[in-house]
């Protein structure tokens, strides 16, 4: 748990770096190196250093997903299979260099990161894209994976819960500008454990500026929300002002979940909740339990009424205490400058005032129960809840939208396969409507278009909702998709490479409903029974017929009696002869 400081301690513009060195009363040293702000501890043992730069998957668009874990790796590829324990990190806001050895290892690793963030190894591009492939193809996702998907959209935060989408599309040229303008000397900070830095330590970057973190957006007309996950499970998530409080609140939240689902109800194997900052002033709380299916509901009740019972401020000092001691006894630990330096950096580098110890202890001491209470009512107040089975209406919550709420006007196409569903293409965007809804994407507000050249034009909008126009589906071709081309931001396009002929969508035969088999037996018996005395009839009307003509023209039954006693029979023949062909199909 990090300890923090209210939303009022932090700065509301950019400070200008602090160039002249200084140790704080917590023996953390700040200077600078090369022209990046520096934090400094001496430490037992290897020398641990990182470099963090300011931005990260919340930075990119859909379009260009991917392209911050792609400079990562290119700068991290001429390091090989060594010794040496390094690693990089790509997350929402920040990138991380890291690394553990003697100074002069690290002194190597970090002069090898600079020198490839200035001249990327490009003819590693299309390999590399081909590794970030297959890392996501065997990543696993946690519970709440789809909870910045539904809080914020296919934009800045809400782009950790998709994929890397934009890889297609980047050129080198693409990757290039974005180190230039990113992976700069003022949008990073070096942090190490050590008194000094080490001889020989050459940092060079581009000259830039620091970059604040991306205005949040939002996919939710309103909160508390919930929407419908799988089975096994309940999150919540909720955005707070980052403070002590806050932090502490996270704590208790997840001590009473433990003692009410697990210990208590039996419901829960896991349940916890954690803390995390988001960004400069903001952070969120997170909470989950897991459950059998069968007891599910008992656990999503008893989830739902703690955080009630919270909320009316029956929170137990003996609980804040607990957590409080806890906190407190970080302080304690051998090295706790060492500890620290990680979270100083990351508050240096997101603009957020660090505390020293003092500051620190003084803060979490001043919290109290009712700090806790007003964290609670904040915490449900922006809740987002992905729930299992029949939602959370009953419990006051929204239900998040699953479609849009508007249709653009334009041409209808028909799908081929189902009547009731129709594609509408305008000039400002597209719908597509059926039997389980309805979705738009406004050309002004599409975040990607993966386009085939089959002539499919997948879209996802800035809500995150995703629409596939596939031509053969539709019966379009490239003249009426036309206005989707030339209405989209070419920025927001990425040329797709050819799919297998067995995976472009085609339409289905349309089937005839099967005749209940037990309707279908008893008319093929009456026909038969029918049928053929009709047909035996008309035979027999024929020869009598003929034998008359033979012997006295004049009293024959004559041929209108046949052609009567024909008609008869067709009656009941042509239904008998198309039951037995619908049968031979399998229909019968």
């Amino acid at each position: 748990m990090t300890t923090e400081t209210p939303a009022a301690h932090a700065p509301t513009g950019t400070p200008a770096p602090d160039t002249a060195a200084h140790t704080t009363p917590d023996g953390i040293t700040h200077t600078t190196t090369c022209g990046i702000r520096t934090v400094l501890a001496p430490g037992s043992g290897p020398v641990t250093a990182g470099l963090l730069f300011r931005v990260g998957r919340a930075d990119e668009t859909l379009a260009t997903s991917g392209v911050t874990h792609l400079v990562e790796h290119l700068a991290l590829h001429h390091h090989g299979l060594g010794d040496l324990h390094y690693n990089g990190a790509t997350a929402a806001v920040h990138t991380h260099f890291h690394v553990t050895g003697t100074p002069a290892d690290v002194v190597e690793y970090l002069n090898g990161v600079c020198a490839a963030l200035r001249d990327l190894p490009m003819d590693r591009l299309e390999t590399e894209k081909e590794i970030l492939r297959t890392e996501a193809a065997g990543r696993s996702h946690g519970p709440g994976h789809a909870m910045p998907l539904w809080r914020y959209g296919a934009r800045g935060y809400g782009l950790t819960s998709y994929a890397e989408a934009g890889l297609h599309g980047l050129s080198a040229d693409d990757v290039r500008d974005w180190a230039r303008t990113w992976f700069t000397a003022e949008n990073a900070v070096l942090w190490m454990t050590c008194d000094t830095v080490p001889d020989g330590l050459d940092l060079t970057l581009p000259t830039g500026t620091w970059r604040p973190t991306p205005e949040p957006t939002t996919a939710l007309p309103a909160t508390p929300a919930w929407f419908r996950g799988d089975d096994g499970g309940i999150v919540l998530s909720s955005v707070i002002p980052r403070s002590t409080a806050g932090s502490l609140f996270a704590e208790v939240l997840g001590k009473e979940l433990f003692r009410e689902l697990r210990q208590k109800g039996g419901y829960s194997y896991t349940a916890a909740a954690e803390y995390h900052p988001r960004d400069t002033g903001r952070a969120t709380v997170t909470a989950y339990a897991d459950a059998l299916p069968k007891k599910q509901d008992a656990m999503v009740g008893a989830f739902v009424d703690l955080l009630a019972k919270l909320r009316a401020g029956r929170i137990e000092q003996a609980d804040l205490d607990s957590v409080r001691a806890t906190a407190l006894a970080r302080y304690d630990i051998p090295e706790p400058a060492v500890a620290r330096l990680p979270a100083e950096a990351m508050d240096l580098l997101l603009r957020h005032r660090p505390l020293t110890f003092a500051e620190a202890r003084a803060e979490l001491e001043a919290v109290t129960v009712a700090d806790l209470h007003r964290i609670a009512r904040e915490v449900w107040a922006d809740a987002l809840v992905q729930a299992p089975g029949r939602g959370l209406d009953w419990a006051g919550l929204t239900a998040a939208p699953t479609g849009s709420a508007d249709l653009v006007t334009g041409r209808r196409y028909t799908s081929l396969e189902d009547p009731k569903t129709a594609l509408l293409v305008a000039g400002d965007g597209v719908s597509l409507v059926g039997p389980n809804g309805r979705v738009t994407v406004r050309y002004a507000d599409c975040s990607l278009v993966h386009a085939y050249p089959d002539g499919a034009r997948h879209l996802v909008g800035h809500d995150g909702f995703t629409l596939a126009v596939e031509p053969a589906l539709y019966g379009i071709g490239a003249t009426e998709l036309a206005p989707l081309d030339g209405g989209v931001p070419p920025a927001a396009v990425v040329r797709m490479p050819p799919r297998d002929a067995d995976r472009i969508p085609r339409p289905r035969p349309a089937e005839r409903p099967a005749a209940p088999k037990g309707r279908t037996a008893w008319l093929t018996a009456v026909l038969w029974l029918l049928g053929i005395p009709a047909l035996l009839l008309t035979a027999v009307c024929a020869l009598l017929t003929l034998a008359e003509v033979d012997t006295d023209p004049a009293d024959a039954l004559g041929w209108p009696m046949v052609a009567a006693s024909w008609v008869v029979a067709s009656v009941f023949l042509v239904p008998w002869g198309v039951c037995l062909r619908r049968r031979g199909r399998g229909l019968g």
